[in-house]
C-alpha cells in the first residue's frame, strides 16, 4: 500500500513538472505569416521579441526571443555566416568598455558563457542569433543586439537553418 501512494505521488510530482515545463517553454509554435519570404529565411520581429522561421508559404515556426534594447538594436538583411555548437565566446569591444571586468574569452560550457549551447554568426560579424543561459532575459529588450533564444530552440533552429539563409530584422 505504502509503494502504491509513494508511486502515485512521484507521478504526480512528475506530471506537474511536465506540466509546468510546458507553460514556461511552449515553443516554438506553427503560426500563420502575413508577409511572403522565402522558405528557409528567419524573420526577428523586435517590437514582439519574435523569431519567426519560414517553412512555407504564409507558415512559419515561432519561437520567443531576446532583442537588443533602444540604441543596441539593429535592422536590416544579413546572412547566416557560421553555426558552432558549445561556443567559447570573447566580449566585443562596447561590451568590454561596459563590463571590464570580464575575461578576454570565457569558454563554451561555462555557465557565464552569454553565447548558451549554440550559436549562428551573422554577416557583419559583430551579431548572432544564440542560446542563453540566462532564460528570464528571453521575452525581453537585453542589454545588446543578438538575439538570444532559449537553449532548446536555439538547437532546434540550428539544425533547420543552413550557411547563408537570409535573416529579416524588423
Amino acid at each position: 500500500m505504502k509503494q502504491s501512494v509513494l508511486a502515485l505521488l512521484v507521478l504526480n510530482a512528475v506530471a506537474a513538472v511536465c506540466l509546468f515545463a510546458n507553460v514556461v517553454h511552449a515553443s516554438p509554435e506553427v503560426v500563420v505569416i502575413n508577409e511572403t519570404f522565402r522558405p528557409g529565411t528567419i524573420v526577428v520581429r523586435t517590437n514582439e521579441r519574435r523569431l519567426y522561421y519560414v517553412t512555407g508559404v504564409g507558415q512559419a515556426m515561432r519561437y520567443p526571443v531576446g532583442v537588443g534594447r533602444i540604441g543596441k538594436q539593429w535592422s536590416g538583411v544579413g546572412y547566416i555566416t557560421g553555426k558552432y555548437t558549445n561556443p567559447s565566446w570573447m566580449p566585443p569591444a562596447d561590451i568590454r568598455r561596459d563590463k571590464p571586468h570580464l575575461p578576454p574569452i570565457i569558454p563554451g560550457g561555462s555557465p557565464e558563457n552569454p553565447m548558451g549551447v549554440a550559436a549562428m554568426t551573422l554577416s557583419g560579424g559583430e551579431y548572432a542569433i544564440h542560446g542563453t543561459n540566462q532564460r528570464n532575459s528571453i521575452g525581453h529588450f537585453v542589454l545588446y543586439g543578438c538575439i538570444r533564444m532559449f537553449n532548446e530552440d536555439i538547437q532546434d533552429l540550428y539544425r533547420r537553418v543552413g550557411i547563408g539563409a537570409q535573416v529579416v530584422v524588423q
